[in-house]
Formats: structure tokens, sequence, C-alpha cells
């Protein structure tokens, strides 16, 4: 008889009237959890912010967390505490420099406190960007402080531009040069028995070479020299300057550092007390003590030095100009395109073709009357650039002034599209040029049947079932990829010389996939101006005749589930990420991981229709 026919005994029935109850209260406890954690994050997103307040004599806390970025790549669904995949946090660029130059202003500001323990990486052009807004902070007549327990070399350029630099006694000042290594895949390819067939055109074009060598080329040894080199040179001679040191210091401190560290007993902070790049050895409860006596005692908190974090005085500040609109004046716009360029829609952190294509036309729309397009990107889809490049000339066709601001990269596809703008700016430390095309095409016809699968078949045409990657690639094909390759960068360097004034002929001399610092760049006629974005903005007003102007964002409106899953990325995630990369020694390690797996995460990106690419491998700036 089964239990559907028979009464139940009364053990079973008071056992599952438990388990029920168990099932309804986990429920309601989870359901009860999920709203009490919704209400929090709901209040400190859009809560609170008209409690802001500017104490009078406070210090601009600048505190940037993980990585320096012109563009807050699209978190991916889940935040972390919440049980999805962690990510490094990301400050952006223009919030910075926007806070500190508000503050500059400022009567309410007296001094800025640099803590950069928490910034985990950024490139030498954007430290560059952040600097001089610091330096014009300091024009102001009002200090700037930094304290660090440790000070990594991007941490320290920023540091470098304070009046007193706090170092904590047992923390270290770690100064290594820039340096460009990458791992080789070719003997596990071939073990792996993948065919990887390449076409190029440019004897510098190296961003395939992981794919073919175990090792780097003669030319890309030379390449890659000259440009590190010149942001090296970017880098020592500015921190000297700012610190007042001799010119090769740097370079001196480093070749001598086991004899520096001897006579110190050890001491990385004497060491660098002694060779003057900090001002004052001194632990962090020391420091702040230091600075409440210089700027004040915190009212919210006694144990602290009074100040206002940059990212809430950034939001006190924008919602004060929320409040008093200026309707009527003329815009700017501004769009940000950072990320490798693919083709179709693309989230934020890549470049789609139809994506930013839609903004620019967007900004048409929005009668913008200049429009300045930040560009970081070390190329990708040679379709796809020149898709964005055309919808930049119809900006221009429109009597609507484009202005180029490159970041840290715009190179190879990067620079296919600036050459769209009326006008270039590039930061001297830009990474650009890397004029030049390749195809790549991988097969594993010998992967498979050493499995044992095998492909067999018929087609109408020799071109049938050519490009199949479990298909050998006939020579057929190659040569129409091949040609293919070459008519597209005799395309690039004919575009490049009619928007540089010049010939191919002259073009290809600077070409064949040659990287440039972005000094490098102004000397060979590749950009017009050097300097940071606010130059480009006012070179769109003057380019538009505009005296006054407000800067108009445009970008790429999130969904309502986009705008929560970043808010909680950026309260949340940001400082748990942070923590766990500066506390966890298998954080560090995978963080370190990251760059040799970036050549195979690349291969995603690779959706040209035609296999074609202008893409740079190493332009990824120090």
């Amino acid at each position: 008889m089964t239990e559907s026919t028979h009464t139940r005994s009364p053990l079973r029935r008071i056992f599952g009237s438990i388990g029920a109850a168990i099932t309804w209260l986990r429920r309601v406890v989870t359901n009860l959890l999920f709203l009490f954690l919704l209400v929090i994050v709901c209040t400190a997103i859009f809560g609170g912010e008209e409690r802001i307040t500017v104490p009078q004599g406070a210090a601009l806390k600048v505190a940037p967390g993980g990585y320096l970025v012109d563009e807050i790549s699209q978190p991916a669904g889940i935040p972390a505490f919440l049980g999805g995949p962690s990510a490094p946090p990301e400050t952006r660029v223009k919030d910075l420099v926007d806070a500190i130059d508000a503050a500059a202003k400022d009567n309410r500001i007296s001094s800025m406190v640099l803590e950069l323990d928490t910034l985990v990486g950024a490139n030498l052009s954007k430290l560059e960007e952040v600097g001089e807004a610091i330096q014009r902070f300091k024009a102001s007549d009002k200090p700037v402080y930094a304290i660090g327990d440790n000070f990594t070399q991007g941490q320290y350029f920023l540091a470098s531009h304070a009046n007193k630099i706090y170092l904590n006694p047992m923390g270290s000042l770690m100064l290594t040069g820039f340096g460009s290594y990458r791992n080789y895949y070719k003997s596990a390819l071939e073990k792996l028995k993948v065919n990887f067939h390449v076409f190029r055109v440019g004897d510098y074009k190296d961003f395939i070479e992981p794919y073919t060598r175990d090792d780097m080329s003669p030319a890309s040894r030379e390449n890659n020299q000259r440009w590190l080199h010149g942001l090296w040179t970017e880098y020592t001679e500015q921190v000297t300057g700012l610190r007042n040191l001799p010119p090769n210091s740097i370079d001196t401190f480093i070749a001598d550092l086991p004899q520096n560290l001897r006579a110190e007993g050890g001491n990385w902070a004497e060491t660098a007390l002694t060779h003057r790049f900090v001002d004052i050895l001194a632990s962090r409860r020391t420091a702040v003590k230091e600075l409440q006596e210089t700027i004040g005692v915190s009212d919210a908190n006694k144990s602290m030095y009074k100040f206002i974090d940059a990212r809430d005085y950034l939001r006190h500040q924008k919602l004060a100009n929320l409040s008093n609109p200026r309707v009527n004046t003329d815009k700017i716009g501004l769009i940000s395109a950072a990320g490798a360029i693919v083709d179709g829609e693309a989230p934020a952190g890549q470049i789609g073709s139809n994506t930013l294509s839609k903004l620019i036309a967007d900004a048409r729309d929005k009668k913008v009357k200049a429009l300045v397009l930040r560009i970081d990107s070390p190329g990708g889809s040679a379709f796809a650039s020149e898709a964005i490049r055309q919808e930049l000339l119809a900006t221009r066709e429109a009597g609507i002034p484009v202005v180029i601001s490159m970041g840290s990269v715009a190179a190879s596809g990067g620079y296919w599209i600036a050459a769209g703008g009326d006008r270039i700016w590039a930061s001297p430390s830009t990474i650009t040029g890397s004029i030049g095309v390749f195809g790549a095409f991988p097969t594993f016809e010998d992967s498979l049947e050493h499995l044992g699968v095998y492909n067999d078949g018929i087609g109408t045409t020799e071109l049938a079932g050519a490009m199949r990657l479990d298909r050998p690639l006939p020579e057929f094909a190659a040569d129409i990829i091949q040609q293919g390759v070459e008519n597209t960068y005799a395309r690039f360097l004919r575009l490049v010389a009619e928007a540089r004034n010049s010939t191919p002929e002259e073009v290809h001399k600077i070409a064949q996939g040659q990287v440039w610092t972005g000094r490098a760049a102004l000397e060979l006629g590749l950009v017009d101006e050097l300097g940071n974005l606010n130059d480009a903005i006012a070179n769109a007003a003057q380019l538009a005749k505009l005296e006054t102007y407000d800067v108009l964002e445009i970008e790429r409106q999130l969904t309502p589930s986009e705008k929560l899953m970043r808010a909680l990325a950026d309260n949340v995630d940001a400082r748990v990420a942070a923590s766990v990369k500066q506390n966890l020694p298998l954080g560090a390690w995978l963080n370190a991981l990251q760059p040799a797996l970036n050549p195979l995460r690349e291969l995603n990106t690779f959706r040209d229709p035609r296999a074609l690419y202008v893409r740079c491998m190493n332009c990824a700036a120090p």
C-alpha cells in the first residue's frame, strides 16, 4: 500500500510539519534579508546626497581605489559580495580631476591629502593628468600632503606632487622602471596541434608574435625599447623636477639599491628618506595627528583630520550645479571610447562600432557645438574602426568640429578612428601609431585528428568550406586574406596621409606597426598638440568660437538593472576588492597572472568580418 493511500503516522506528520515550518522560515528570513539589504543599498546609493556638507577649512581627501580609467567598465552581473565574480575596482580620471579643480577654487577647502594605498595601478598618462590637476590646486596656494604605508611606482608619481610626503617607518618605496614582457605560445600551440595562420604588413606589427614565436623578435625589441625609454624619461624627469633631485637620481638609486639598503641596515624607509624621496618617516597615526594640528580635527571622527572625500565632494558639486542649471548655455559633447574595438554592440570597457556610432549620432541630435572624443584603445577590428571614423566625418560635415583627445593608448585602430578628427591631442606619454594591419586565422584540424575526429565533404567551389576552423586553410583562401591585409594597409596609409596632409609614402616610413609616444608623435606629425582632456575641450570651444559653454557627457544609457549593478559595485565591491587584493597573497598572485592570460583572452575579440585587424598587443602603456 502506498503512502498516498495510507494515513501517515503521527510521528511522520510531526516531522513533516517541522520540515515545512523550517522551509517557510528559511524563505521568510531570506526574503527579509534581501529586502533589508536592498533598503540599505538603495539608501546608500540614492539617499543622503543632499546631506553632504563641506566642513569649513577641510582638506580634500584624494584616495583613488583600484585602477585609474577613462571609462568605468560595465559590471558583469551579480556583484562579488552577493556571490558574483570579483573584479578590480576603478576610479574615473575625469571625476578626480573635476573634484580637484573645483576644490582649488573653493574657499572651504584648505588643503589636499593624498592617501594612495588603495591605488592598484594606472598608466602614466592618467597619472600625469591627475598630477597636473594637483599642480593647479597647489597654484591656488593650498598645500598638498601625501601619506603612505608603502609607495608603488605609480602611487609615488602622484605623491611626488605633494609639498610633504609621509612614509611609514616600516614601509617602502618601490621604484623599478618600466618593462614590457609577455608570454609566447608557439610551442604550446604546436603541442596542441593548433595551426595559426598569420597575414600581416609591417615589420613592427607584433600583435601576433605570441602565437608565432617563443621570444620577442629583434624588430619588436627595437620598437618597444624606444617607446619604453621615452616613457621612463617622462616619469623620471617629472619626479626629479618635482622633488628637486638631480636628473639621474632615480636611475642611480635603482642601480645602487643593494648598496643603498645595506647602508641603512636593510631599512627601505630610511633609504628613501636618505635619498630625499620622502620628507618624514611617521606611522599613519603620527601623520594623522600632525595633519590634525595643521588642518583641524574632524567633527565626525575625533581620531581623524578634518576632510571631505573627493567622491563625496564631487557629488556635492554636481548637486549644487543641478540646483542652478544653465539651460541655454552652448554644449560641447564629450564621448569616452575605451577598450578593444569590435564590430556591433559592446558594453563599457569595449568599443562597439554600432554602440559608439550611435553615441556620435546622438551628439549631433543634441545640437552640440563641438564634439570631443576621448580615445583609450589599442585598436581592434579594421571594419569597425572605419565605421566609427565615417561617423566622425559625418559629424564634421554637419558643421560640428571634432577634437580627439588621446588617453593612455590610441594605437592601430585607435589611431584609425583619431584620423577622423579635426584636431588630435595627445599626452606626452600617450602610446600611439602602430599603423599596420594583420590577419589571423587559427585552424584545429590536426588537434581534432589527434582525437580521432575527421572532416570531409564536398563544395560547389574551391572557397566553399575553406574558412572552417576544423579544416586546413587552403593556399587559395590564404592568398585572398593576404591581399585583404595589403589592401587595408594601403587604405590605412591613404586615410592617415589625407588627415595629416602627407603622402602614403611618407606615412609608410613611420608606420609598419611602429609605436610612438605622444611626444614623438608630435614631432612626426601624427598629432597636433600635447595636452590633457581639458586642453582638448578648450580647443574644441575655440574651434566652435564659444566663450561660455558646458560639457555634456554623452554615454550609453544603462538599463535599470545595469544601473543597480554598477551602483552596488561602486559602493561595495570597490572597497572589498581593494582590501582583498592588498591583503591576500592569492589575490596578488592572480592579479599578476592576468597579463599572461591576456593574449588568449584577446582571441575572443577577433570578430572582424574579413579577419583583418588593426591592433597593437604591446600598447599597454605603463
